[in-house]
């Protein structure tokens, strides 16, 4: 008698918090504060780790930068959960070597949002994605991002690429539900063994309804285990801890409406990070610098948001010594 195979188990799910990127300046990677960065997310019991996407602002910083994070992150991660790597450029050859670079230093896959500048139409889109997907060396999840590549990945492209192989999953970070409902078809009929990732932490909960493996919360760089907790939550099926904990979620989202200007979410959680004492407000993109006003406005988030975390752990046990 043929024992059933197992169903296919998609290769990445959980809190994947897209790592924002400590620099001293526009041009220096913050040695310690990536550090500081990584042990701090680790810490809230996060799944993996994606790094040089948007919140990590990696299409805008130099290449040497670029592959310095790539190579300190990983060995300092050391295999404790797997890392994704954005590979997001407008010049191919550059996206296929820091895939090439990536994989020499340990990472698990790489991520990729279609070429920017220039518009791309859905034939090129679709022959891009083929030839990236067979000159990687490693696993690659698409990247949708309209927002920042003025493109959707339509779902009838996505239907089509189902049978390239090192295609192993779709990071949908534009928002649209019904686009993501059509992902997530695509993954129940033909790709069962893909990740379907939400990029949108507010929309966790509807894109697991609708059978989303996890989420890209850029939130998780600042409360890591908030989101963990939230993810067991609708894991579980237990709504009212869900909706308890989406509240926070949405609690939290306030830092990303201090900036008034593009790119106010990676400035909101930089300038919440330099509360939190683990790096600088610095950026790469030409972003709005925070004044004082707005800088307190993020410290009195900041403190909500560190009296929510105690509130949260567990009561100290006394140990037998503590009692003498």
């Amino acid at each position: 008698m043929t024992t059933p195979s197992a169903p296919p188990v998609p290769r990445f799910r959980g809190i994947v918090p897209p790592l924002t990127t400590p620099l001293l300046d526009r041009d220096s990677l913050d040695q310690a504060g990536l550090e500081r960065l990584v042990e701090h997310v680790l810490a809230g019991g996060v799944h993996g780790l994606f790094i040089l996407g948007t919140t990590g602002e990696g299409p805008i910083l130099p290449h040497s930068v670029r592959r310095e994070l790539v190579r300190r992150t990983l060995a300092q991660v050391a295999g404790r959960v797997p890392v994704l790597v954005g590979i997001t450029d407008t010049v191919f050859s550059e996206s296929v070597a820091l895939a090439r670079f990536a994989v020499e230093h340990g990472a698990a896959a790489v991520v990729a949002a279609a070429p920017y500048y220039f518009p791309v139409g859905r034939e090129p889109m679709e022959r891009w994605a083929r030839t990236l997907a067979r000159a990687l060396p490693l696993p690659v999840v698409l990247s949708n991002t309209p927002e920042l590549v003025k493109l959707v990945i339509a779902v009838d492209i996505i239907r089509q690429l189902a049978d390239e192989p090192n295609i192993v999953g779709l990071e949908d970070s534009g928002g649209d539900l019904g686009v993501f409902d059509g992902y997530a078809r695509i993954v129940r009929e033909v790709r069962p063994d893909w990740s379907l990732l939400i990029g949108r932490e507010q929309m966790l909960p509807q894109a697991h309804g609708l059978g989303g493996h996890g989420g890209v919360c850029a939130g998780a760089n600042l409360v890591p285990s908030l989101f963990v907790k939230l993810h067991a939550a609708l894991e579980a099926r237990d709504d009212a801890a869900a909706a308890v904990l989406q509240g926070r979620v949405l609690s939290l989202g306030r830092l990303y409406d201090v900036g008034t200007q593009p790119c106010r979410v990676v400035v909101g959680i930089k300038n919440a990070l330099h509360e939190f004492g683990i790096c600088g407000a610095a950026c790469a993109a030409w972003a709005e610098i925070f004044d004082a006003g707005k800088r307190d406005e993020i410290a009195e988030i900041v403190a909500e948001i560190t009296a929510d975390s105690l509130r949260d752990k567990p009561k100290q046990v006394p140990l037998a010594a503590d009692k003498q």
